[in-house]
């Protein structure tokens, strides 16, 4: 997919500012830039448009607006840029933690867009991908715990060592060609029954 083909939503009330945005992604090569300018029904509307980007406009946003925002960030996990003429501590940080991916403080240029834009799809993908080797760490984790108590029942059991209860359930999974996990919780789930 080329950049020009990446689905972008311009979310802003305000009509002209919104054209602003549109106006500087076409300049920068987006031609599938889609603009909503009214706020009801907002997740529904996005789910519909299934946009890769969204950039947000929010000129002088209350909380009620703020927390909106933030509430679509966290629910679509997608790259989300935001601007807002006025903010503070708060606000900023709960950008950061509804997943904000570039969150700009008076800076709505048309020039600047492209270069906003592709820092929040930049620091997505980065946070992308240290959400999903934290996962892998947390399954790896709890895999082991599992391993580590049906050896545990393999020593208790069976007089065995930690090696040589390793060692059985390694070749178990091999001679089933099941994975090792899945020959733990078999044995795990064998002894809650026969216990």
């Amino acid at each position: 997919m080329t950049e020009g083909d990446i689905r972008i939503l311009v979310i802003d009330d305000d009509a002209m500012r919104a054209a602003m945005i549109e106006d500087g992604l076409r300049d920068a090569g987006h031609a599938r830039v889609t603009v909503l300018t009214d706020m009801r029904q907002l997740l529904r509307r996005i789910t519909e448009i299934d946009p890769e980007v969204i950039v947000i406009d929010l000129g002088n946003p209350n909380r009620d607006v703020l927390d909106q925002m933030f509430q679509v960030s966290r629910s679509v996990r997608r790259p989300v840029a935001m601007f807002v003429d006025q903010s503070d501590r708060a606000s900023m940080e709960a950008a950061v933690d509804a997943g904000v991916s570039a969150y700009v403080v008076n800076g709505l240029r048309r020039e600047r867009v492209k270069s906003v834009l592709d820092l929040a799809i930049s620091r997505f993908n980065a946070m992308n991908r240290l959400r999903e080797e934290l996962d892998r760490t947390k399954q790896a984790l709890e895999e082991r715990k599992v391993i580590d108590k049906a050896k545990g029942i393999l020593m208790a059991n069976r007089s065995l060592s930690e090696a040589d209860a390793y060692a059985l359930l390694r070749s178990t999974a091999m001679k089933e060609s099941r994975r090792m996990i899945e020959v733990a919780q078999g044995l795990i789930t064998a002894m809650k029954l026969l216990g």
